[in-house]
């Protein structure tokens, strides 16, 4: 079975083609456009901006998706799209691209939530991948803990009250100068400190396993104010050792409880925050300590990309979860549990 895949919930346009065969799952192509060099200019995503560049991008992207698989559009068996949650202006685009390319060539239709994208993303390279299991998305929008049942099943036990993970990195680094988006520069900034430097604010919520990054990125902010405000120095390399600690120390925290509550013997870790090297190191060293099989995708397939939202779609195709041209994009799905 050929999908076809369009992602475009932020700032990264992608269109891929993936053929899944039973447990084998192959990406023929991911042809993805970066709109890092437009909104660095500003500090941070620009919504209009954003949804301007995937318009611009997008038929391009599927020309060169079906050139790089060698397929023809007869080939493909259905269409995925991301459909929530995202930047509505953002998410509108691919929607209504794949709306049109699915009815005009009479394709199936599939919508597919970007977080369990992120979570499928790691089937390619654990095709033996079952659920059972559960899996952490920490992402530049999303910090959810999510129980999986099935492939289609997936229950939100915790997340963030405000910033996401990926979002703190990014605005501590912007306060710190630092360029965006500043994640991958917080992570090199990191190695060279020492994470003992700075004892910063806890970010798990200690009557639940939901999180909130805003008060951590508060009291860093503030740190960085107040030794500026007093002509002090700041070493960058231990602040960012210090922050990423911080943040390392409240995923396991919750890490612990979730596996004290559900006693699961794998974890899948996805999103973009998932390619931080302190992050994955604190991850593996946890499950080894536990029994715990850890499943991450290669940093190519941490960030949103169109094979994530293929690998979904082959599964809700297989439920018969199935769209019209009546769907439409939703920048929250709260309602839902988050997926």
């Amino acid at each position: 079975m050929l999908i076809l895949a369009f992602e475009s919930s932020c700032d990264e346009t992608s269109v891929a083609i993936c053929s899944f065969e039973g447990e084998k799952k192959q990406v023929l192509s991911n042809q993805t456009a970066t709109q890092i060099a437009i909104h660095a200019l500003y500090g941070g995503v620009v919504p209009e901006i954003a949804g301007r560049a995937h318009i611009e991008a997008i038929a391009n992207l599927t020309y060169a998706a079906f050139e790089e698989a060698g397929v023809t559009v007869k080939e493909i068996d259905a269409v995925a799209v991301t459909s929530e949650p995202g930047l509505i202006g953002a998410l509108l685009v691919a929607v209504n691209y794949a709306k049109a390319f699915a009815f005009a060539n009479r394709k199936p239709l599939i919508g597919v939530n970007h977080i369990r994208g992120h979570i499928a993303a790691t089937y390619y390279e654990y095709p033996d991948l079952k659920p059972p299991f559960f899996a952490m998305v920490a992402s530049g929008g999303h910090t959810s803990l999510i129980d999986v049942n099935s492939p289609t099943k997936f229950v939100t036990v915790g997340r963030t009250r405000d910033d996401a993970i990926g979002e703190a990195f990014d605005k501590v680094a912007r306060v710190l100068g630092m360029p965006y988006p500043g994640g991958a520069e917080m992570d090199r900034q990191a190695a060279l400190g020492n994470k003992d430097a700075i004892r910063f604010p806890q970010a798990a919520m200690q009557d639940s396993l939901d999180f909130s990054f805003s008060g951590l990125k508060t009291a860093v902010i503030n740190y960085i104010h107040t030794k500026r405000q007093k002509n002090e120095p700041i070493s960058v390399p231990d602040l960012a050792a210090s922050f990423t600690e911080a943040v390392v120390r409240a995923v396991l925290t919750n890490l612990e409880k979730a596996h004290s509550r559900f006693g699961f013997q794998t974890l899948v870790v996805a999103g973009g925050v998932a390619a931080n090297s302190h992050l994955r190191a604190a991850l593996s060293g946890f499950c080894n300590k536990r029994g715990i099989r850890l499943c991450m995708p290669s940093r190519a397939y941490c960030g949103d990309n169109g094979a994530m939202i293929a690998a979904q779609g082959y599964f809700e195709y297989l439920a018969g979860n199935l769209a019209d041209t009546s769907l439409n994009a939703k920048p929250t799905v709260r309602s839902q549990g988050g997926v």
